[in-house]
């Protein structure tokens, strides 16, 4: 949700600016704008609703070579208060035109906030709470105590201000200086020779350095071209961590596909394999980071899984592994719902915090209500440094390497891949697994990238059944056991991507309400279990897919290789590998990732950037 850059350096700031925002167009947004100091006394801003493309042909139009300067930021909007319009783009100005400012996140208390600035006389240019900072930086420079020092009048605004946010504040008086300052919201720093970034995400500057120090919380940095200062929201020198990015500028480039989704999904198998890299060693399975003893893990009597769409579905994925391995009870909750609901948590109570982002707000805030009650949280996440899993007792990282598609797919599979490393780690501290045990089903997770690798190498049936399909007013999907998560992520994806209705329902259920909405052509895919593994599901499944075929429906299953049995009652059928039947959705997934990806391309959608949504969801 939004991306925020900012640059002091020797290069021409516009440059580098646009070059950060193109890398966070996946991030979800709806205008754009820059701001660049010319070192001089002027600020020049420049913003415009919609994509990047209407800023730069606006900046075409006044001449963009005239803007010169080595200091500038840029952001891309995700509209929360006032329409998607040019005026409520950022950066915003305060009434002198001499301060500059970006923001992420929701000022909760910007009303009053805002009526205070209005009975001072100030007039409002935009309906956004964001504006307000820029007048109230603007009135801290030029009068008290903090008059003439920018890092101290931002300081002292955020200490009014109440919510999560992001700031990136610049004055003409200061055509060598950003400050920016974040709470709750993401922020890393930049470190090259000769030049510093801030940014909402490393990619907007791993085109030129791969040195980055995340910020903590509460926190604000000043950046020149010599170096950075952090402190706290009180003026404080304040401790910030150091790390070096462990992907580079081609990761984040499309490298010839037609879609960033397109690669990310052929770069699954690879993403699955660094998830387990390093996992496994002198037979027991490592996190990345355990502030928690394995005492504190047998002492866990009931585990919480808590996530947000995609990955929310990885959870319920979860639950069928960590109870089968450990036998402990296990509750699958969307992180929005959690802590409103006032949940029974105690100190033997695990909760699973997954976010690809680590910034999830209402994830976050799931964490936080959980360490409340002297819960253990354990996040599972693909960002270094993040918030959820500084707040967090244990760690473990996907490792999948950037998504810049908004729809996830690798980072879904990494996080599945995750949550069966976390149920093994349980199981081993426990005692309900014995090491050759646990030694035997990480070795099947191992195979499992292979297995992916066979089924991208399968899917061109796939992407022609999708252009057939295209056309279908909606698509539901069946599934039982853990082929009841892929059913519903199978929906999302087409939801997101093509914009169309799509259900997933577990299959028992077919007869209590949804067969209703089967009709003559509906297709409807169906995830079947092994005949191996689940016998009597998959003879259930068998008798669904019969049901809803003598109704009409246009059955699509997805089905083990060998499985004859299933045949007769399937108009298009995809096989995928033999697996452990926990391990089934990391290839069974896959298929429906080509199958939303192909339709969304043959209605004329942008399969990376989808409408209305955001990458990362920093507010709830």
């Amino acid at each position: 949700m939004c991306g925020i850059v900012g640059y002091v350096g020797h290069r021409p700031a516009l440059d580098v600016v646009l070059g950060g925002l193109r890398r966070m167009e996946y991030r979800g947004y709806d205008s754009a704008g820059v701001a660049v100091l010319d070192g001089a006394g002027a600020l020049t801003v420049e913003r415009k609703a919609g994509r990047l493309a209407n800023l730069e042909a606006e900046l075409d139009k006044v001449g963009r070579e005239s803007i010169t300067g080595t200091a500038g930021m840029g952001h891309t909007r995700w509209a929360t208060h006032g329409a998607p319009i040019d005026r409520n783009s950022h950066p915003h100005r305060d009434a002198s035109q001499r301060v500059a400012v970006v923001h992420n996140g929701i000022i909760e208390n910007f009303a009053s906030l805002r009526a205070e600035l209005e009975a001072d006389g100030v007039e409002m240019a935009s309906d956004t709470d964001s504006e307000t900072a820029a007048h109230l930086v603007a009135r801290a420079y030029t009068d008290g105590d903090t008059k003439g020092d920018l890092a101290a009048s931002v300081a002292a605004v955020c200490r009014r201000l109440e919510g999560a946010f992001t700031l990136v504040v610049t004055h003409a008086d200061q055509p060598d200086t950003i400050v920016a300052a974040r709470r709750s919201s993401p922020l890393v720093v930049g470190v090259g020779e000769g030049e510093h970034f801030v940014a909402s995400d490393v990619a907007a500057f791993i085109e030129h350095t791969r040195e980055a120090v995340e910020l903590g919380q509460d926190q604000l940095v000043v950046i020149t071209r010599e170096g950075y200062e952090v402190t706290d929201f009180h003026g404080d020198a304040a401790q910030a961590k150091p790390f070096t990015v462990d992907w580079d500028l081609s990761a984040a480039e499309k490298g010839g596909h037609e879609y960033f989704m397109l690669k990310e999904i052929e770069e699954q198998p690879e993403a699955l394999a660094n998830t387990l890299r390093g996992h496994f060693e002198s037979g027991r399975i490592i996190l990345d980071e355990q502030r928690i003893s394995d005492q504190d893990l047998r002492d866990v009597d009931k585990v919480f899984v808590v996530a947000c769409g995609s990955a929310y579905h990885s959870g319920l994925v979860a639950k069928y592994a960590i109870e089968h391995w450990t036998r402990l009870p296990v509750e699958v909750e969307l992180a929005s719902e959690f802590r409103y609901r006032d949940p029974v948590l105690d100190r033997d109570t695990l909760v699973v915090a997954v976010s690809q982002s680590g910034e999830t707000a209402d994830t976050l805030e799931a964490v936080r209500h959980a360490r409340e009650q002297k819960a253990r949280v354990l996040a599972v996440c693909n960002t270094n440094g993040a918030q959820i899993p500084r707040e967090s007792d244990a760690v473990l990282y996907t490792h999948a390497g950037p998504e810049i598609g908004v729809a996830s797919t690798k980072a879904f599979l990494a996080q599945i891949a995750a949550n069966y490393l976390v149920g093994l780690a349980l199981a081993q501290a426990r005692g309900t697994k014995y090491p050759d045990e646990v030694a035997r089903e990480f070795a099947e997770l191992e195979a499992m990238p292979a297995a992916v690798q066979k089924v991208l190498s399968t899917v061109d049936q796939v992407r022609d059944l999708g252009r057939r399909i295209a056309d279908s007013k909606a698509v539901l999907f069946l599934g039982r056991h853990v082929g009841f998560p892929v059913a519903l992520e199978g929906a999302l994806k087409l939801k997101e991507l093509a914009y169309m209705h799509a259900e997933g329902f577990a299959a028992g259920e077919l007869k209590h309400g949804p067969i209703a909405l089967i009709e003559d052509g509906l297709p409807v895919v169906v995830v079947m279990p092994s005949p191996k593994g689940r016998a009597v599901l998959h003879s259930k499944l068998v008798s669904n897919i019969s049901e809803i075929q003598a109704r009409g429906a246009r059955t699509i299953v997805i089905a083990e290789e060998g499985d004859e049995t299933v045949r007769p009652f399937a108009d298009e059928l995809i096989e995928v590998p033999a697996v452990p039947t926990l391990l089934q959705p990391l290839v069974s997934t896959v298929p429906l990732q080509v199958l939303a990806a192909e339709i969304a391309r043959t209605r004329g959608y942008d399969v990376d950037k989808p409408r209305n949504l955001a990458k990362s969801v920093t507010v709830e």
